[in-house]
């Protein structure tokens, strides 16, 4: 079986520290997709980066290739929110990510998608509908109802198997 996996970097961080409270490396889930679910053709990791990036994160970035993973970086904005009168960072991947399933589907027999965000569930839609088989990694708290629904049995809960993919 062909995988293609495409990780949500900013889910990916908020499920880990705050659903999870354990942090994940990212080579130890790598060789866990790639024993557990298929042969890896492709690995995305999309992360937004602070201009310029700090040390600590240009390094992890540095750091993705050698565990496998293409980098898909987009420059964090700020956006002021008028109604609170605060400022938030983002750096909103979506829609590369869901451009990347698309123009690489012929390369995969499997997505694997290691996010929870419910923006994803037409995309999972579409793949399905082509003929496509996916994964969703996420966790209980960080998956919206309507991913979980679409994701059914094809939906593996990051707690459980903790055990295989924590850093230490």
């Amino acid at each position: 079986m062909r995988v293609s996996v495409f990780l949500d970097g900013a889910n990916f961080f908020y499920m880990q520290k705050d659903g999870l409270r354990q942090f994940i490396d990212p080579k130890k889930l790598y060789d866990y997709i790639s024993t557990e679910i298929g042969q890896i053709e492709d690995a995305y990791y999309y992360i937004g980066q602070d201009a310029p990036p700090d040390a600590q994160q240009q390094s992890y970035l540095d750091a993705l290739p050698n565990m496998g993973f293409a980098v898909v970086t987009k420059q964090i904005k700020s956006i002021y929110d008028q109604s609170s009168g605060q400022t938030k960072q983002k750096a909103n991947l979506d829609i590369e990510i869901v451009l990347d399933m698309f123009n690489t589907i012929d390369n995969y027999d499997l997505a694997v998608l290691i996010s929870g965000d419910g923006d994803f569930d037409r995309a999972l839609q579409l793949l399905k509908a082509r003929g496509k088989k996916f994964k969703v990694l996420s966790t209980g708290r960080f998956i919206a109802r309507e991913l979980r629904q679409t994701a059914g049995m094809h939906y593996i809960d990051l707690s459980t198997i903790l055990d295989k993919v924590k850093k230490l």
